[in-house]
C-alpha cells in the first residue's frame, strides 16, 4: 500500500472528522500517502482528489460534520458513473479506499469491489446505528445526547402546562435512537419502526397519567402514521386529545462529537488502515465490546440489527 484514499458519503455524522484524522495519521505512521476525496462518490467521479498531511488534521478531532464534505449521488448508481470513479482511482494510483458512511455508502463500495476489484473497507459513519456488525456507529452517541438535551428542555414546558408532547427523533427505519432517547428522558411511551403503533394503547396510557400531568412520547421518524404531526392529528380526530408535536430534525446530526464518538472514530480509523495493509477488503470494520470486528459489506445491510428485547421491557416497565 502506497496510497490510501478516504471519503465520507451519505448523511454527515459527528465524529467523521475525528475518523479522517485517525486515518491520515495512521497512514503517515506507516509511510503511506493519505488521499482525501472531496464530496463522496460525486467527488470520486469528478476527480476531486488531494494529498493530505498531518497539518490538515490539526484541531479536526473536535469538529462536527465532515471536512471532506459529502453527497448522495444518483449518477454513481449507473455503470458509467462507477466506471468513471474507478478510472479516477487508477489515475491517482490509489491502492486502497476507506468509505465512511451508512448502508447506501456500503452498497456503492460493494459494487466497486465486485465490478472492478477495488480494495475497499467500510467504516460505519451514521447516527442511525442501524448497521449489522458493530455495536455502535460513529455519530450515534453524539446524536442521542443532543436529542436528550433538547427533550429535557421541552419537558420544562410540558411540566408547566401539563401537556402531551409527541417528539420525533431521527433514525430512518431503525428505532435505536428513539429507544435509547425514550428511556433516558423518562418518556411515558416510545414508538419505534420495528413495532406497530397501538394507538388505542397509547391513548389509554396518556389518560392514565391524569389531567394536567405532562406526558412525553418519543417517536422514531420511520414509525407508522406518517410521523409526529400525523399522530398528533389522529389523537385529536379519534379521541379529542390535544397534543403538541415537535420534530427535532437535523440538529441531531450536528455539533462537536462526544468523547465516545471521538474514541470510536479514532479506533476504527486506525483499524481500517491496518485492515487494508493486511489484505482485507469488501468488509466493514466495526467494534463490539471494544474488540475490532470485520463484517462482509453485504451482511451489514442484509442482516437485521434488532433492538434488544430487554430494552422494550425496560421502556414499558419504567414508563
Amino acid at each position: 500500500m502506497k496510497k490510501i484514499a478516504i471519503f465520507t458519503s451519505g448523511g454527515d455524522a459527528p465524529g467523521m472528522n475525528a475518523h479522517i484524522r485517525a486515518v491520515v495519521r495512521t497512514c503517515l505512521n506507516h509511510k503511506i500517502e493519505p488521499i482525501g476525496i472531496y464530496g463522496g462518490y460525486e467527488g470520486m467521479m469528478n476527480g476531486n482528489f488531494t494529498s493530505l498531511n498531518r497539518a490538515f488534521t490539526a484541531n479536526l478531532i473536535s469538529q462536527g460534520g465532515t471536512v471532506l464534505k459529502t453527497s448522495r449521488s444518483k449518477v454513481f448508481k449507473s455503470a458509467e458513473g462507477r466506471e468513471k470513479a474507478y478510472k479516477n482511482l487508477q489515475k491517482f494510483q490509489v491502492d486502497g479506499v476507506i468509505a465512511c458512511g451508512g448502508d447506501g455508502t456500503f452498497h456503492g463500495a460493494n459494487l466497486l469491489y465486485e465490478e472492478f476489484g477495488v480494495n475497499i473497507v467500510g467504516t460505519p459513519g451514521t447516527i442511525d446505528n442501524d448497521l449489522f456488525g458493530t455495536q455502535y456507529t460513529i455519530g450515534y452517541d453524539t446524536a442521542i445526547n443532543t436529542a436528550v438535551e433538547a427533550i429535557d428542555k421541552i419537558r420544562d414546558t410540558a411540566d408547566s402546562h401539563g401537556r402531551v408532547f409527541i417528539i420525533e427523533v431521527m433514525g430512518r427505519h431503525a428505532g435505536h435512537i428513539a429507544m435509547d432517547v425514550g428511556i433516558s428522558t423518562g418518556a411515558e411511551y416510545v414508538i419505534v419502526p420495528e413495532r406497530e403503533i397501538d394507538i388505542d394503547g397509547l391513548y389509554k396510557k396518556i389518560k392514565s397519567m391524569g389531567e394536567h400531568i405532562r406526558t412525553i412520547v418519543i417517536m422514531g421518524e420511520g414509525g407508522m402514521l406518517g410521523g409526529a404531526n400525523e399522530l398528533s392529528d389522529k389523537l385529536e380526530q379519534i379521541f379529542g386529545l390535544e397534543s403538541k408535536s415537535t420534530i427535532l430534525g437535523h440538529i441531531q446530526r450536528g455539533g462537536s462529537p462526544s468523547v465516545k464518538d471521538r474514541v470510536l472514530a479514532s479506533h476504527l480509523g486506525l483499524a481500517a488502515v491496518e485492515a487494508l495493509i493486511n489484505g482485507k477488503t469488501n468488509v466493514m470494520v466495526g467494534r463490539v465490546h471494544n474488540e475490532i470486528t470485520y463484517t462482509q459489506l453485504p451482511e451489514t445491510w442484509e442482516k437485521k440489527k434488532n433492538i434488544n428485547d430487554y430494552l422494550y421491557k425496560l421502556s414499558e416497565q419504567l414508563a
